[in-house]
């Protein structure tokens, strides 16, 4: 560790009361004279005053998509405020996003690449200005010479998550070297549900649309009063006030907990239990969507454990909307999923692995659901017609409403051949095409019966909430309203608390079953997924890919061995990242092959694990680049140190993350200092250093400049980058 760092960790408590009694009269200090320093125009005294304001999206969290206006004064950015205009932060504009006028223009900021001349494990790095050419050469020839010597996933890539376009390690990275071990806190950052909701659902099927104003607002172990990916801040407390019900889940007095009307104080860890007992009362008192659980969830499929657990299909995650075929008619990146779900390959020869047997309990006979065309046996697929207006009071200005489809039954009116009705309770036989009889039973009885291990009285035990507020919460949360809207109050906004303790993914299950089965899922503030927007399909190009469609990780051979994959082998289906802890030990034992490279983007060894143990392996590495703001402690483990855009300067789309359905950009307010550079621009110069084409798009040069990247990224926006900054500016977030 470096001394200084060192020296200055230890504190005795009365020294540290001394340092920050300091501390806080010196920032008194500061207060005052710093708002004047940054605002100090370029220009001389008898300068006319240039002002102007510029409409953008805030990342000086990079979790939310809060809309603000820029203050620009002769060049300097002097203030950040809430843009009222957007309808999905609401004029929110929080502390962080204010002082990012002092972090852009921060003595600290990196301007130059740097090249280090001591050891990695020298206190003093003996950082020495170099050019951006001779940083990236550097760059490109050793990680060639790491690939050749000792093949693809002896690189590793790391990654935050902060100001969205740094995410190129996700992606673009991974694909340039041919690397599975990718280390990003999606492990520990909303990735357990994303793994949970591709798992069992659709993808990222986890965001409450808080911005609808959910009748019922549900928070479990979650403050997004303070922050949030999307929909925090404003949005919550104006959600809570309008609800006619909030119910709080957290161990803590939060801001807002005095103003719950049910606060379940559970201890720590004991979500699932909750979870699962709330569950458990709503299928006692038949408070679910019987409809929704029939037609749109397994629970009618037949579970049937007398055959062998086989395939029924295999799922591909690491492709954005894209299957790659190979000649022989097989997929690359393919993973089988096993099930005892009974399929019509199990009744007879020949038969489809695709089509899932239920029980008809009106003919009294099998039919089935077919996977692969999504349909059910006789069914016509027939686009929604017949709906109405979502019936969402107290909206923000500039939401719209939506468009519910009535709901569809097994009817031949519904587009069905014959009238029929999937059984979710019962036992019944079936023959097997080797001619035995088995009986079979639907998911929804397993279901149930795991919900009730955890009735009330049990879970009271487990968590320490009373039995009798088990239930009111969750009879409140389940009981419709107003059921002639034909959807629930609200879905279930769970942050980051559930993914931060153990069986995460297991948390995120529940949490993904408890919507669907009340009718809360892709419904007016429900739990739905990402925002669409008018970008490509390969929509996050800014923030993790590049535009080269063949710069992927889709080798068999090569997600095979993804760090962590023997431990977790659910990782080798997911493809998205590698263990972090064992990325981090194949650094120091080389077992079982060596990670001896590695780049990170704005990212830190400090959010993965054991920190000081990480902070010893990196210097294992042959060689470690590292793209960012500032000197953090990661770039003290740097070879070459390579500085970026602070988000004033930058220009980019951003979709939100969540479902509020706002789509906008960051416009570049102010210009960078000394020789900062975009990091798409970086990733794009880096892929031209090694040889590897950044596009390989018909008629767009394969080292693109940002404003052909800037159009290619929103064709579907049916305009150019620069007409849509021009709308942008001037009428502010689509919806």
């Amino acid at each position: 560790m470096n001394k200084g760092i060192k020296g200055r960790m230890n504190l005795t408590r009365r020294s540290f009361i001394k340092t920050a009694a300091a501390t806080i009269a010196a920032s008194g200090l500061i207060a005052q004279t710093a708002p004047m320093a940054l605002a100090a125009s370029d220009g001389s005294a008898n300068d006319a005053l240039s002002v102007k304001r510029v409409r953008t999206c805030c990342r000086g969290c990079g979790k939310m998509e809060c809309g603000v206006w820029v203050t620009v004064e002769n060049g300097r950015a002097v203030k950040v405020e809430g843009d009222a205009s957007a309808f999905q932060s609401g004029g929110n504009c929080c502390t962080k996003s204010q002082a990012s006028v002092q972090a852009a223009y921060h003595p600290d900021r990196l301007q130059y690449p740097l090249k280090r001349t001591n050891p990695r494990d020298a206190d003093d790095p003996g950082w020495e200005r170099v050019t951006w050419d001779e940083a990236l050469e550097t760059m490109g020839s050793i990680y060639t010479e790491v690939l050749e010597k000792h093949g693809s996933n002896s690189i590793c890539t790391m990654a935050g998550t902060s100001r969205v376009w740094t995410m190129q390690p996700y992606g673009a990275y991974k694909g340039l070297f041919r690397t599975s071990n990718g280390i990003v806190p999606w492990q520990v950052c909303k990735g357990p549900r994303h793994f949970a909701t591709y798992m069992q659902s659709a993808f990222a099927y986890s965001w409450q649309a808080t911005v609808d104003m959910p009748r019922v607002m549900v928070r479990w172990g979650a403050a997004t009063e303070i922050s949030n990916y999307d929909d925090s801040c404003r949005t919550t407390e104006d959600a809570l006030q309008n609800a006619d019900c909030y119910i709080l889940v957290d161990p803590r007095l939060t801001n807002t907990a005095k103003e719950a009307d049910i606060w379940q104080h559970l201890y720590p860890q004991t979500d699932a239990a909750l979870a699962l007992s709330w569950a458990n009362v709503i299928i006692e008192n038949d408070l679910y969507d019987e409809l929704m659980v029939k037609k749109w969830t397994d629970a009618p499929f037949l579970v049937c454990e007398d055959v062998e657990p086989s395939g029924p299909f295999a799922f591909k995650v690491w492709s954005v909307g894209q299957l790659i075929q190979r000649p022989d008619g097989s997929y690359e990146g393919m993973y089988e999923v096993k099930t005892q779900l009974l399929k019509e390959s199990d009744l007879v020869v020949g038969g489809s692995k695709n089509r899932f047997m239920v029980w008809d309990s009106i003919n009294n006979r099998l039919t089935y659901y077919d996977a692969e065309a999504c349909v059910w046996e006789g069914q016509t697929f027939q686009t929604p017609t017949k709906g109405h207006e979502a019936q969402q009071e107290h909206l923000y200005p500039g939401i719209a409403q939506g468009w519910v489809p009535d709901e569809t039954g097994f009817t031949q009116e519904d587009g069905f051949a014959t009238e029929i009705d999937p059984a979710i309770y019962g036992e019944f036989a079936v023959t097997l095409k080797d001619g035995t009889t088995s009986k079979v039973r639907p998911v929804w009885e397993f279901f149930c019966e795991r919900c009730a291990d955890y009735s009330p009285e049990k879970a009271e035990a487990i968590t320490h909430v009373a039995a009798d507020d088990i239930v009111k919460a969750a009879t409140t949360y389940a009981t419709r309203i107003d059921p002639e809207t034909g959807y629930g109050n609200g879905g279930i906004g769970y942050m980051l608390a559930i993914e931060h303790g153990c069986n995460s993914i297991q948390n995120s299950r529940i949490f993904d079953d408890l919507a669907a089965i009340t009718g809360n899922w892709d419904t007016p503030g429900g739990n739905r997924g990402a925002t669409k927007t008018a970008m490509a399909e390969y929509q996050y190009q800014f923030a993790q890919d590049s535009m080269n469609t063949e710069n992927y990780v889709g080798d068999d051979d090569i997600m095979s061995k993804i760090a962590g994959g023997e431990r977790f082998p659910l990782l080798k289906w997911w493809q998205w990242w590698a263990d972090a802890n064992t990325a981090y030990e194949m650094m120091v034992t080389g077992d079982p092959y060596p990670i001896v490279a590695g780049i990170c983007e704005s990212g830190d060894f400090m959010n993965m694990g054991n920190s000081l143990y990480n902070w010893d392996a990196l210097n294992n590495l042959e060689f470690f680049a590292v793209v960012d703001l500032w000197h953090t402690p990661l770039s003290g483990k740097a070879d070459i140190l390579l500085p970026c855009f602070h988000w004033l300067e930058a220009t980019a789309p951003r979709p939100s993350q969540g479902s509020s359905g706002a789509f906008g950009a960051t416009i570049k307010c102010i210009d960078p200092p000394g020789e900062c550079r975009y990091d798409p621009i970086i990733s794009r110069d880096l892929h031209k250093a090694m040889g590897v084409p950044y596009s390989t798009i018909p008629g767009i040069d394969p080292y693109p400049d940002l404003e052909t990247m800037l159009d290619y990224s929103i064709p579907k926006a049916n305009m150019s980058w620069a007409e849509f900054q021009e709308d942008f500016e001037k009428n502010g977030w689509w919806d």
